[in-house]
């Protein structure tokens, strides 16, 4: 027996084979379309508020036309006649329209009642924002029309490669799940029309005292330590929690939070990524196993655009603020070296040849009237345990900066650990680590000078102990809050040419990284600052 295919995906596949793919796969979005339908429809979707000869949220199935679904409102007549009513909300939409969409779903759902017996008498679109209702008259053309589109619902849903954007189409102006979608990045030039989705009026909470305790009450996430209250924020404006160190997270919080689908991130009081929670569903299974093909068998065309994106934002941030006119030089020469690299042994010892030459004029990029040399005794770059506080500065910004690189990737369904230039051999989120690479410069290094020579930290926040070097409670506050500015603030995307925040352009990197996966992005580009 065939799977039967939600109504209501019929619908979208007739407005875009695209919109009903992204649905089918487990996209979803929080746009004010979305809100705007969810709360529409809280009436009718209670079957509590049936009442004789009307009825509520009315679940309705046809193994004829191989469709199950839901009538908002069924209406009897004296006969016992039935009347479909679909509802609909138009936020976007200025006038009470039937569209072919609406028209193919209120037939199938007639067409299944029908084939469950129940005689019917009509159908009905009720415009809510207009509290219009329009009568919809179903021929025998529209039911036959109907068909079709379900039997082209069930050939895109078993297609193996997501169906392309619409190009140049006004319909993506009024699509919900354009975010997810990006029809106008993937040829990756210059997005001509004006379609650009504000980023979400959210923010990632980062937990940062030691010692003290969040959980959810009255619908706030409210933190306290031994008693005293440390603050309070409404869940509604939360994009993500990140703890630093011992913090604990009260169970009813984390269950809350993946209710919603957001991310928690834990990290060490140095900034080093050491779990995460994400909710068991979600969006993008069948690209998710090709990912781990394509990982596996490697895509050096990926891998080359990271190292070429990361040596070319240095060579930017060198020019910008540093002092080093012939390692910028040496530095755009990498960059092209990086994408004719015919190995990733090649592209590794280009990335460490830019690293070495890069970090060895990092100090060029801060004010010698704020800090010294001497005072932060860095000479190169080192990882983990930090020798110096630049170091360890910058280890904390990189976490944060993996922190919000893993979001983006279990955003878009993808496996963080799946990657194509860090191995996946290191049991360490590969593919989160790859996007970094592109962001580093931009973001975490540009945090980190800023924070220097604006005298936002300074050498006495760090203190050294046998060689390791560690940020104390106020440096570690003062990165974080740099981070949420840089990441919050807005840059002309240099691709796209729109304006976005530098977080939200983690996402669109992320799920460029899905396209070529897919089947529906021709190839990826880096984010490279000018």
């Amino acid at each position: 027996m065939r799977e039967l295919i939600p109504i209501s995906l019929v619908a979208h596949h007739a407005f875009c084979p695209r919109r009903a793919w992204l649905e089918a796969v487990g996209e979803t979005t929080d746009t004010h379309q979305v809100a705007v339908g969810i709360q529409a429809h809280l009436p009718a979707d209670d079957p509590t508020g049936s009442r004789s000869q009307r009825y509520r949220a009315v679940e309705v199935a046809s193994h004829d036309l191989g469709v199950i679904g839901r009538c908002d409102t069924v209406e009897l007549d004296d006969d016992a006649a039935m009347t479909v009513i679909e509802h609909k909300a138009t936020p976007v939409r200025r006038r009470p329209e039937v569209t072919e969409p609406m028209r193919i779903q209120v037939a199938l759902l007639s067409g299944a009642l029908t084939d469950m017996g129940y005689p019917v008498a009509g159908q009905a679109i009720y415009f809510i924002n207009h509290r219009t209702r329009v009568d919809v008259p179903v021929s025998a053309p529209d039911m036959a029309l109907a068909r079709e589109m379900v039997t082209a619902t069930a050939l895109t849903l078993a297609a193996e490669q997501a169906p392309p954007p619409l190009e140049d189409d006004r319909r993506c102006s009024r699509c919900s799940h354009i975010t997810v979608c990006l029809p106008d990045e993937r040829p990756l030039a210059p997005v001509t029309r004006r379609i650009v989705v504000a980023d979400p009026d959210t923010q990632v909470l980062h937990l940062t005292t030691p010692g003290s305790r969040a959980y959810v009450a009255r619908g706030r996430i409210e933190v306290s330590k031994s008693g005293e209250k440390l603050g309070t924020f409404p869940i509604e404006r939360v994009q993500g929690v990140v703890v630093h160190g011992n913090v604990d997270l009260s169970s009813g919080l984390i269950r809350e939070v993946l209710w919603r689908s957001l991310s928690v991130v834990w990290c060490s009081s140095s900034g080093r990524v050491t779990g995460w929670a994400r909710a068991a569903q979600g969006p993008n299974g069948g690209p998710r196993v090709l990912q781990h093909v394509a990982s596996h068998n490697g895509r050096i065309d990926l891998a080359r655009q990271f190292v070429a994106a990361k040596v070319a934002n240095q060579a930017t941030m060198l020019r910008r603020h540093g002092d080093a006119p012939t390692v910028v030089t040496r530095l755009r020469t990498l960059q092209r070296e990086a994408l004719e690299a015919p190995s990733l042994t090649d592209l590794f010892g280009i990335e460490g040849d830019a690293a070495a030459r890069y970090f060895e004029h990092f100090l060029t990029m801060l004010r010698p009237q704020v800090v010294t040399a001497e005072e932060l005794s860095f000479s190169t770059r080192t990882r983990r345990p930090a020798r110096d506080p630049i170091n360890a500065a910058l280890n904390f910004c990189y976490g944060l900066l993996t922190a919000d690189t893993l979001r983006a990737v279990v955003a878009c369904g993808l496996d963080p650990h799946a990657g194509f230039l860090h191995s996946s051999g290191r049991s360490k989120p590969a593919l989160a680590l790859d996007l970094v690479e592109e962001f580093r410069a931009p973001v975490a290094d540009s945090v980190v000078v800023t924070a220097f020579n604006n005298g936002e930290i300074r050498a006495r926040d760090f203190s050294t102990v046998l060689g390791t070097t560690r940020i104390g409670e106020r440096g570690r506050k003062a990165l974080i809050s740099g981070y949420e500015r840089r990441v919050t603030g807005t840059f002309r995307h240099p691709l796209f040419g729109y304006d976005v925040t530098w977080r939200r352009a983690m996402e669109i990197q992320a799920r460029l990284v899905l396209g070529v996966i897919d089947g529906t992005q021709p190839r990826y580009q880096g984010i490279r600052i000018r």
